[in-house]
């Protein structure tokens, strides 16, 4: 009877989405124009023709897809494999493919759908004709293809599949220099990194830090060496008395486990079996592509956070995309002991710095989520507002952007719902996000305020991409996927640029802001 309970309390049901299925785009955003997929003359997907069709609608695109969450079951096994086809077929797909398959666009925006192109084999195949989906290796790459007809391993075009995998990417640390290395190639330390990283140690070791100095010298990024104390000191987690922190960082510590004694065993409950199941189902979700995060021990850190802060902010409880905001600072606090983050196996430090790590992070997310809480309430109004906010900046800035959103009828909401929900988490690798943070610490109300302007900078960065697509799909697509992966600190620094003089223009100019 009890194991039947467990089977049934892990079931999918309407109420909590749980599917694996494929879903393109969902994380991880840049491709490299050169690896894209080809398609053969006669099977290439048809777009929208604007000489001869009304450019189409959102409506038109969502009835053309797939929801994400359109599965059941059968499909789930069908889609998992049985023993014997696991063996055959999905042990030969890369384990980083299959990662990126596993990623589900729950906090984009109200738009679940899985954003491929139309399957062109379709069209060729003949009545009765079976679609024996198989794996071939082309060109030294595993693909599924979806039709024996299309199927030539001879050609690097025969990359038509029934479930269109993603394409291959480089692979290249995600972690690994978040602080250190630019995408230009700059050396780790340069004269003047060395000379800032001594003014950042000379004021940590002042007997009372001075906070606002330290922000200032923060904003434009933090040295790897003392990022971790910077970010307990900027969030208000750690006193500015040198003398305190100690006894402060103790204290802290307790109390959170004692939340966990206290309250961890209530989670098959009832009243909190279904939160604690949809934090179980994203934790696997997030950042897929590094293997720190796959790691049961670092699982199990995140479920513990997760939990206990939903039950002590019942105002909005767990909500996806709670889950991403954990990991930059389970990273910082982890490079405090480790150099080599990306791969490194958790399990090997001593239980009492895992669990600093863990209390450090639940506190310093908890410090950050109370300043954007509206963002996760119900019916989510501050991101309700904040993306209107954007749209209205964005119609002052670049009209033209704006402008070409509203003549292929692209709401904003279908992609800026995410950058508000996941603070661009999704749109920029680990380490960026962690330079970002840099500056949204030291800014004041750098996640509630600053953010906006940020998207805002954002948007206009890839003006020429978006003018480009003519097509309410390929648009989506193209927001929903920017290429950032090979982003560094010069890049970012040159969005906190731009988004400090949108701020600068705009913020306390009301007149400027709205029409």
């Amino acid at each position: 009877m009890a194991t039947e309970n467990r089977i049934n309390f892990w079931r999918r049901n309407a109420k909590v989405p749980g599917s694996v299925q494929p879903v393109y785009g969902a994380q991880h955003p840049p491709l490299d124009p050169r690896l894209r997929r080809t398609y053969p003359k006669d099977t290439k997907p048809k777009f929208n023709n604007l000489k001869s069709k009304k450019a189409s609608s959102f409506h038109e695109f969502a009835r053309s897809t797939n929801d994400a969450w359109d599965i059941d079951e059968e499909e789930d096994e069908d889609f998992l494999g049985t023993p014997a086809q696991t063996s055959s077929g999905l042990h030969s797909v890369s384990t980083q493919n299959q990662q990126q398959q596993k990623q589900a666009v729950d906090t984009e925006t109200g738009v679940s759908h899985r954003l491929a192109p139309p399957r062109p084999e379709a069209e060729n195949l003949q009545d009765g004709q079976e679609e024996d989906a198989e794996c071939e290796h082309v060109n030294g790459k595993v693909v599924k293809s979806s039709s024996d007809a299309y199927l030539n391993t001879s050609s690097v075009r025969s990359t038509l599949q029934k479930q269109q995998s993603l394409p291959v990417r480089p692979i290249i640390p995600l972690v690994a220099r978040m602080s250190d290395q630019n995408a230009s190639g700059a050396p780790p330390m340069t004269v003047r990194e060395k000379s800032r990283l001594d003014k950042f140690k000379q004021l940590l070791a002042s007997p009372n830090t001075d906070l606002e100095e330290l922000r200032k010298h923060s904003w434009s990024g933090i040295p790897r060496e003392v990022r971790p104390i910077t970010w307990r000191l900027l969030s208000g987690y750690l006193p500015a008395n040198k003398e305190r922190r100690e006894l402060v960082l103790k204290r802290k510590r307790d109390e959170y486990f004692g939340f966990i004694e206290q309250y961890y065993h209530s989670r098959t409950d009832e009243h909190y079996k279904d939160t604690y199941r949809q934090i179980h189902i994203d934790i696997p979700r997030t950042n897929p592509l590094i293997p720190l995060f796959q790691q049961a021990v670092v699982q199990e850190v995140f479920e513990r956070i997760l939990f206990i802060w939903a039950i002590r902010h019942p105002a909005s409880g767990y909500v996806q995309g709670i889950n991403d905001l954990v990991t930059p600072f389970f990273v910082v606090f982890l490079s405090e002991f480790v150099k080599d983050v990306e791969n490194f196996e958790v399990a090997a430090l001593p239980l009492d710095t895992r669990r600093n790590i863990e209390a450090d992070s639940f506190w310093c997310m908890s410090k950050l989520l109370d300043g954007i809480q509206d963002n996760y309430t119900f019916a989510q109004p501050g991101i309700q507002n904040k993306v209107k906010a954007l749209e209205e900046l964005v119609s002052r800035i670049d009209e033209d952007i704006h402008n070409h959103f509203k003549r292929y009828e692209v709401e904003y909401l279908q992609f800026a719902f995410r950058w508000m929900n996941n603070l661009l988490m999704r749109e920029l690798p680990l380490r960026c996000t962690i330079r970002l943070w840099d500056t949204y610490q030291a800014e004041a109300e750098g996640f509630s305020h600053f953010h906006l302007y940020v998207c805002s900078a954002f948007l206009i960065e890839w003006r020429k991409e978006i003018l480009s697509m003519v097509d309410f799909q390929g648009l989506l697509m193209l927001l929903q996927n920017l290429p950032t992966i090979h982003w560094g600190n010069e890049e970012v620094g040159l969005l906190l640029a731009e988004a400090y003089r949108l701020k600068y223009m705009f913020a306390d100019a009301p007149s400027h802001y709205k029409r």
